[in-house]
């Protein structure tokens, strides 16, 4: 399948280690018989017996606000409908949404849009994406569904942990776009990606990062690039598993003519396709410590694997 690499930054789509505990062979066996089951929303942090609010997609749109929080959702997407969530503003939390079934909607949006425009710290922790779309692109947009897309004008700090996307139709996180404009850094932390087209992890500013997690790309479905690093960077990678199976470059740094470095350590990456690296515009990868070419992608720990999971905060 052709990549559908956007060129416009601009516009919109509408621990301390990994652990071996689960391996992909488990995650995708759970992730394809994962069902969920309705309850009522509560309030408050969640524990794996607490209970959480069904939400049926249906074309609407969620907004999130400065100072807000929101948790335990299971979003039903077997109706065929998009569903959009847009937090803005700072010092906001998204936590513990599991999304329950593939998104048919054809809609190319992203399902979420985030930003701290406050320059504060905003956070996305233990999120299931793992139903992924149908490789439609939106009408309007010309792009297939994305994951999540950060807004140009993110000046603060994202944090991303414990997130698992998989069989996205475009990038997994879009995270490139302030890098031509509020300059915010996104930090990707224990977190996994899978079969996803574009890219996988799509940053730009400098301090961004990625860390503790994994991408695994089988070669079946879309195969989008592991990480792609766009300018200005710095970009640094530590301690991820980067399994490409020679379907497309692990590594791929700098974009539109414009380069950027990336900065790798202790991290296994794939070389079968063209070597796994790609330096573009005058980019360049450097490697650190204990960087090695025999990659096995994993979940890390605290990953969800199934929607219910993630919407109660169970492990």
């Amino acid at each position: 399948m052709p990549e559908n690499s956007r060129t416009n930054e601009t516009a919109p789509p509408t621990s301390d280690s990994n652990s071996n505990l689960t391996r992909r062979s488990y995650v995708r066996s759970v992730a394809a018989v994962a069902t969920a089951t309705a309850s009522i929303g509560v309030a408050g942090s969640a524990t794996a017996d607490e209970e959480y609010e069904l939400i049926e997609a249906s074309g609407q749109t969620i907004q999130i606000g400065s100072g807000e929080t929101w948790e335990n959702k299971l979003v039903d997407m077997t109706t065929g409908q998009d569903i959009i969530i847009t937090a803005e503003g700072s010092g906001w939390s998204i936590r513990n949404v599991g999304f329950e079934g593939e998104n048919t909607s054809g809609a190319g949006s992203a399902t979420f849009g985030v930003a701290d425009t406050g320059g504060d710290t905003s956070t996305i922790e233990n999120v299931y994406l793992g139903d992924g779309s149908d490789a439609r692109n939106g009408s309007s947009t010309g792009h297939g569904q994305t994951a999540f897309w950060v807004n140009p004008e993110h000046s603060g700090q994202l944090e991303f942990e414990h997130v698992n996307i998989q069989g996205f139709a475009d990038n997994a996180i879009y995270g490139s776009a302030p890098g031509g404009a509020g300059g915010g850094t996104v930090h990707i932390d224990s977190c996994f990606a899978a079969d996803c087209e574009v890219s996988h992890y799509r940053v730009a500013t400098e301090g961004s990062s990625i860390r503790n997690s994994s991408v695994y790309v089988d070669g079946s479905g879309f195969s989008g690039r592991g990480i792609w690093a766009w300018s200005p960077g710095t970009i640094e990678v530590e301690n991820c598993q980067l399994e490409m199976n020679g379907a497309n470059q692990s590594i791929v740094a700098g974009a539109n003519g414009q380069g950027t470095s990336v900065v790798v350590s202790d991290t296994d990456y794939d070389t079968g396709m063209d070597g796994g690296i790609g330096e573009e515009g005058g980019s360049d990868v450097q490697f650190g410590d204990n960087v090695d070419t025999n990659p096995e992608a994993f979940v890390p720990e605290g990953v969800p694997t199934s929607p219910e999971e993630a919407a109660t905060g169970g492990e």
